[in-house]
């Protein structure tokens, strides 16, 4: 997976009050970390700590971002005797979640990971229990979650109801390949390993398409789930698939899930279809909106995210330190990230045995 992108739109002047919150980086194998390395201080988060037992990488990325080696500790208790950050963010392997949560939860610490939220659904439930027994917030980050162009189209479906109901959704998310693309060795190690990433394209970019869709339908799980991997290069990727679809079937919508590291290049992008229109965002910005056929599609071009709203770290400054609620819903709640993990759960099994999942009857086989 590629570096984060975010939109462009640039969001108002953001001003932050108050002490920063102090933060942690665990683990820098996943290179979305260069998202808050590399990110402008606006005063809102402190980098206390970094936990890195690669050296060779923290001294490579130390160079790169200017950050003191003297910050890098190699195990989370070694920072933890030192520092006490009031969050962490975990960029380390999605399968090492559960140890960072099991970890930091029962110390107060809250925690942010990156997508998705864990490596399997029991070590979701797992790392649920923990964040609620410990009262610490648990939150899922996505580079869609920064897409304004996804909040206009959220708008003008679910808000202004421009559409009527929606009928059905199609996601497309992925890129070329990580090798392709030339992501880094201590990436690759664990992204392209079942077991440390839980599945290739299908848990890679197969997330984001159900995070998005159980933020807009509001939580409903699906009736059946229906997964289709691919194997387009056993060469490069022997272990894990490189391309899924996911079919989930609703009472009156159909999502269609296509991720990739298949395609032909990077994209993010999301058709809505609703009764009488649709929606089609292209990127983080813009939108192709039509209302009525014979007038044809328009272009629109989304309004920027509201200030200290706009990114990841800005959210997590503003939930720990200034309360700020999240819907039951939203894209970074624990409740929708874990219908997510159960729809990956879901798929797996269904492209494993080629056969389609019911939900009710899957997820009551314990």
């Amino acid at each position: 997976m590629e570096a984060a992108e975010k939109s462009t739109s640039m969001t108002e002047a953001y001003s932050y009050k108050g002490e920063p919150l102090k933060v942690a980086v665990i683990g820098l194998t996943h290179t979305h970390v260069h998202w808050i390395l590399g990110r402008e201080n606006f005063g809102d988060v402190e980098i206390v700590g970094i936990v890195e037992p690669n050296q060779d990488l923290a001294k490579r990325y130390s160079e790169q971002h200017g950050y003191a080696m003297e910050l890098v500790f190699d195990s989370m208790e070694a920072l933890y005797k030192k520092v006490k950050p009031e969050a962490v963010l975990a960029f380390n392997s999605i399968s090492e979640h559960l140890e960072t949560v099991a970890f930091f939860a029962p110390k107060g610490v809250h925690i942010m990971v990156e997508k998705p939220l864990a490596v399997n659904w029991e070590h979701a439930v797992k790392m649920a229990e923990l964040a609620q027994k410990n009262e610490v917030h648990l939150l899922t980050n996505y580079e869609t979650s920064w897409y304004a162009s996804n909040y206009r189209a959220y708008q003008l479906a679910n808000q202004e109801q421009r559409f009527g109901p929606i009928q059905r959704m199609v996601f497309h998310h992925g890129h070329p390949g990580p090798i392709e693309i030339g992501c880094n060795e201590e990436f690759l190690e664990w992204l392209t390993d079942p077991v440390r990433n839980g599945g290739g394209a299908i848990t890679d970019f197969g997330c984001y398409g159900a995070n998005l869709a159980t933020w807009f339908l509001q939580g409903q799980v699906p009736e059946t789930v229906t997964a289709v991997t691919r194997q387009f290069k056993p060469d490069k990727y022997p272990k894990v698939d490189d391309d899924a679809t996911i079919i989930l079937n609703y009472p009156t919508t159909q999502v269609i899930i296509q991720a990739s590291w298949n395609w032909s290049h990077n994209r993010k992008d999301m058709e809505l279809y609703g009764k009488t229109g649709y929606v089609h965002t292209l990127n983080g910005d813009d939108l192709v909106v039509l209302e009525d056929e014979e007038l044809g599609p328009s272009t629109e071009k989304a309004a920027p995210l509201q200030s200290g709203l706009h990114d990841p770290f800005a959210l997590l400054a503003q939930v720990v330190k200034n309360g700020q609620p999240l819907g039951t819903f939203d894209v970074s709640s624990i409740e929708n990230n874990l219908v997510v993990m159960q729809i990956l759960e879901a798929a797996k099994a269904s492209a494993q045995s080629g056969k389609t999942i019911r939900w009710d009857e899957f997820f009551k086989r314990d």
